[in-house]
This record gives C-alpha cells, sequence and structure tokens, in this order.
C-alpha cells in the first residue's frame, strides 16, 4: 500500500472530517500524568505524546461488560436473539504495543469455535496507529518482545516526521478514506525522513532484560518451580490490575440474569482475571491454582511461554502497564531478570 503525507497544522480537519462518518476516540489526558482512549471530536483533545493508556484499546473490541443475547423462556418454545452492539469507529493513536495486543486477541478470537462478537465488532473498527520515537517511560519492556517497530495490525499508520505526518496505508478500507481525503502522496524526501525516525528508533530501543528473547520459552520451562514464583506471589495482593490492564488478556466470566418478571433475562460477558482465587475454583470448591504464587507463574507463563507454544509469539507487549499498576510493586522486567539468573 501506498504512503502519504499530513500536514500537522490539517490534522485538525482530518479528525473533523473522520468524526463525520464515525466515532472517533484517542488517547486523552485524564491527569496526573494519566491518559485514557475516550471520543473526541477536534485534534486539540488528543495527547501525540502519551504513555501507556490506563486502559488498552482493546476495550473497543472486546468491552469490559458487553450483553451477548437477550432470552425469553415464557412461551412453550423458548427464544433468544442474539445481541452486537457495534458501530462504526475511528480508533486513532494507537501505539504500537497495543497494536501487537489487538494482533493477539485477533489470533485468540479466530480460533474455532470463532468469537463473533468479536470479530463483527473488530470488522467495524478503522484501527489508526501513532509511532512512538522514544520510550514512553523506564517500565516499557517493548523492544524485548519486539513491538517496539510496526508490523501490520492496523488501517492507517501515523509517523511524526517534524512539521508533518508520514501516513503508511495498509488496507482497501483506508485507501479509500485517504483518496477521499485528498492527502498527497509521499515523495523520496518522505520516505527518506522516515527511515531516520526508525534509525534512531533502532538505536535507542534495546532489550531491556539481557536474554535472547528466543530462550525466554525454554527458561520458563525449565524455572517451573523456580522459587521466583514464590517471592513474586508473596508480595502479591491478588487486586487483578495486572490483567485488567493488559492488552492481551481476554479471559472473561459469562452470567445468565433474569429480569423481575422471571420470564425474561439476558446473558452477559464480563471481563474475568486468573489472579482473583475464584477464577480456577471448580465443582466442590477445590481450586487448582489456589496459591498466588500458582496465579502469578500462570499469567507469566500465559505471556512467554503457552502462546508461543500454541501462536509462536509472545503475548506480552512490553506496554508496561502491569507494572505502572501493581499495587505490591510487582516488576515485569525484575521478574523475568530474576527467572534468568536462575535458569542460564
Amino acid at each position: 500500500m501506498n504512503y502519504h503525507i499530513l500536514k500537522k497544522d490539517e490534522l485538525d480537519g482530518f479528525i473533523k472530517k473522520l468524526s463525520g462518518k464515525m466515532k472517533v476516540v484517542a488517547p486523552v489526558a485524564r491527569g496526573a500524568g494519566n491518559f485514557a482512549f475516550q471520543e473526541v471530536s477536534g485534534a486539540s483533545e488528543i495527547a501525540l505524546k502519551y504513555i501507556p493508556t490506563i486502559l488498552p484499546p482493546k476495550k473497543y473490541f472486546m468491552p469490559q461488560r458487553e450483553t451477548m443475547l437477550e432470552f425469553d423462556i415464557s412461551g412453550a418454545k423458548p427464544s433468544d436473539t442474539a445481541v452486537v452492539d457495534a458501530g462504526e469507529t475511528a480508533v486513532f493513536g494507537v501505539h504500537t504495543c497495543d497494536l501487537a495486543g489487538i494482533q493477539c486477541l485477533n489470533m485468540v478470537f479466530s480460533e474455532r469455535p470463532r468469537d463473533y462478537n468479536y470479530l463483527r465488532r473488530k470488522d467495524k473498527i478503522l484501527l489508526i496507529g501513532l509511532e512512538c520515537g522514544d520510550y514512553c517511560d523506564e517500565y516499557a519492556s517493548c523492544a524485548l518482545v519486539n513491538s517496539h517497530m510496526p508490523s501490520g495490525g492496523y488501517d492507517l499508520f501515523f509517523t511524526d516526521l517534524g512539521d508533518r505526518f508520514i501516513i503508511h496505508v495498509h488496507t482497501q478500507k483506508a485507501e479509500e478514506l485517504v483518496e477521499e481525503m485528498g492527502l498527497a502522496k509521499a515523495v523520496p524526501a518522505d520516505m527518506t525522513a522516515l527511515e531516520k525516525v526508525r534509525a534512531h528508533k533502532r538505536s535507542v530501543f534495546k532489550k531491556e532484560v539481557n536474554v535472547d528473547p528466543r530462550k525466554l520459552p525454554a527458561i520458563f520451562a525449565a524455572g517451573a518451580d523456580s522459587k521466583v514464583w514464590k517471592d513474586v506471589g508473596a508480595r502479591c495482593v491478588s487486586c487483578g490490575n495486572c490483567t485488567n490492564v493488559c492488552p492481551s488478556c481476554y479471559c472473561f466470566d459469562m452470567a445468565d440474569t433474569m429480569n423481575l418478571d422471571l420470564k425474561t433475562g439476558v446473558r452477559t460477558r464480563t471481563w474475568d482475571s486468573c489472579q482473583l482465587e475464584p477464577f480456577a475454583q471448580v465443582a466442590g470448591g477445590e481450586n487448582f491454582r489456589k496459591e498466588r504464587s500458582e496465579r502469578q507463574r500462570h499469567r507469566y507463563f500465559r505471556k512467554f511461554k503457552y502462546s508461543v507454544d500454541k501462536f509462536y509469539r509472545f503475548f506480552c507487549t512490553g506496554c508496561g502497564r502491569c507494572t505502572r499498576t501493581c499495587m505490591a510493586d510487582i516488576s515485569l522486567k525484575e521478574t523475568l531478570t530474576s527467572l534468568v539468573k536462575e535458569n542460564v
């Protein structure tokens, strides 16, 4: 696909034209150094430089709570109606770590049996990436998992070239939009400027943990009984913050709720967390991951071992959210460093 140019003083017009077609959401400052994706109507509301938002943009693909179906058991033949609440939405300003998280979710929910609620919502979203030129803060580990460079998963991708953005058009849907807006095509000088940005990134972003990433699955396999998990488990307060803010966590709970007439009701899907004690509890009260150390180990294995075995990629995107939000100051990078030292 092509590369196009948008001058910075034209960004407001771009956002307003886009908002005339669909809802537009983007990162917005929320005070005290926090940011969140929310609906915007103009460029002045958007934070173009931001650390990862409180919740990742996966909330537009997989809402924290959604109605899956409505049912009625009053008649001779019970009935139900599937619900998919998905309007046209443009998600603007998505960093590469969050694009990687959405790619992970796309793989999971495309497996049979496919999750049509997720896939139909995904088809309604125009995903617009925004490149990070430098580290967002000390918590990121995106170079370790190779999520610092764009690798697809978007419709449009913006890179700041100073007075203008160069835009990679990656899908037919995006190409049609760009042509309709009449954006100029990039020239060789723009491509040279883009390569300078990427060269700077290659010099700045380095593996944040001293290990060959390819060895991590084997290190985790060898460290299944490591004392690292007991140390982390002793600190963990089992709040579930780490999984709630993770861009690639996808566990959920389903519940049927009856209305007061006891004849109709709804089935809802809500985010769940493997870090909460009831998550692995089964009939009879047995819990096969009762200890916090076991739950923490499971979380890390889901990011660095199980996902590689099944999908051939890490499900940690290096965004740093789990470390930022941990009430016990558990650091992903420190945990990995300890595990590596013990098993290399």
